[in-house]
This record gives structure tokens, C-alpha cells and sequence, in this order.
């Protein structure tokens, strides 16, 4: 198999500017989740993509060795949370690596067991997907993370975005329309 790194000479560029220019990738923020309760684990992810159609897929960026990965794939099943506008504080709270695990990580915050995977389904969710595990892939330095989605709900509200290092909430409008001349 041929690769462009195996045709082209690699490119030169300051690594600052380079990861300066990929925050400018905005993002829904969700909490993935998995479960029973007595093994629950759930962890912040700003890159969640629709991977494929048929079957429906959903790709999970996470850093490389992740233990949502681990316990995804031996549960084989997890749930995909996207946040709300209104939930930066449960974005910042499983991205915190400090946090409790298991059930403690959740005290305070509403949810519900799903019935299939048993993770996890955060109240006020903009969306939940349920999955079942498909694979993980090592992916340069990170991993992913593809889960075939069994399930799905949605809300109409605004989401909770990831863009330029930081957290996001707010109206969306449409982009205008450009004018044919």
C-alpha cells in the first residue's frame, strides 16, 4: 500500500502554529459512558464523527491507552452523551482527571441506565447514541474508538461546542446564503 509519506518529502512547519491552526476544528462536546452501575466510567470526547451510514458508525477520538476504551470493549457496549449548551459543567467534570471513578463520578448528576448497554444516558443530553463496541484502533497518538450505534434520541436544543481551546454555548444561524450574479 502506498502512502503520501511514502511519495512525498515531509512538510516543515512550527508545531505551536500547526496545533494553533487544529483548535480552529469546532466540535460537539460529549460524555461517553459505560456500564453496569458497579463498573460505571464515563470521560469527555470533543471528537465524535459519524464514521458510516451502513452500517451506522460512530468514530470516538481518545487519547492512546484509554480506559473507556478498555472497559468499552470488554463490556462491549457504551453510550454516546452529546452535551447541551447549558452542560460545560458536565463536560468539565469528566475531562477532569482527578475526578472520582466509578458511581461517584456521577453523584449529583441525572441519569438513567440504559436498558441495552447499561451505561449511563445523562439528562438534558442533546442526543444519546447507544452502542455496541466495534473496534479500536491505534491512530497515531491517540486512539479509535468505533461503536455501531443500536439506538439513538434526540432533542431539539442547542449544543455545548469545542473550538479554540475552549468551551461553547450559544445560538446557531444559518450562514448566508451566497448571491448569484
Amino acid at each position: 500500500m502506498t502512502t503520501a509519506t511514502d511519495v512525498r518529502p515531509p512538510v516543515r512547519q512550527d508545531p505551536a502554529e500547526r496545533r494553533r491552526a487544529l483548535y480552529h476544528l469546532a466540535s460537539p462536546v460529549s460524555v461517553l459512558t459505560t456500564g453496569p452501575e458497579d463498573r460505571m466510567h464515563g470521560t469527555t470526547a470533543s471528537t465524535v464523527t459519524l464514521v458510516s451510514r451502513e452500517p451506522l458508525l460512530l468514530g470516538v477520538v481518545l487519547r492512546a491507552g484509554s480506559s473507556f476504551a478498555r472497559l468499552a470493549a470488554a463490556e462491549g457496549r457504551f453510550a454516546v452523551n452529546v452535551l447541551g449548551a447549558e452542560q460545560a459543567d458536565v463536560a468539565r467534570r469528566f475531562a477532569d482527571s482527578a475526578r472520582p471513578d466509578g458511581t461517584a463520578a456521577f453523584a449529583g448528576l441525572a441519569w438513567t441506565a440504559d436498558r441495552y448497554a447499561h451505561a449511563p444516558l445523562i439528562a438534558g443530553a442533546l442526543a444519546h447514541y447507544v452502542c455496541r463496541f466495534h473496534s479500536a484502533h491505534p491512530a497515531g497518538d491517540g486512539e479509535l474508538l468505533l461503536g455501531h450505534v443500536v439506538r439513538a434520541t434526540a432533542d431539539d436544543a442547542l449544543p455545548l461546542l469545542s473550538y479554540a481551546g475552549g468551551l461553547y454555548a450559544g445560538s446557531l444561524r444559518p450562514a448566508k446564503e451566497a448571491v448569484a450574479s
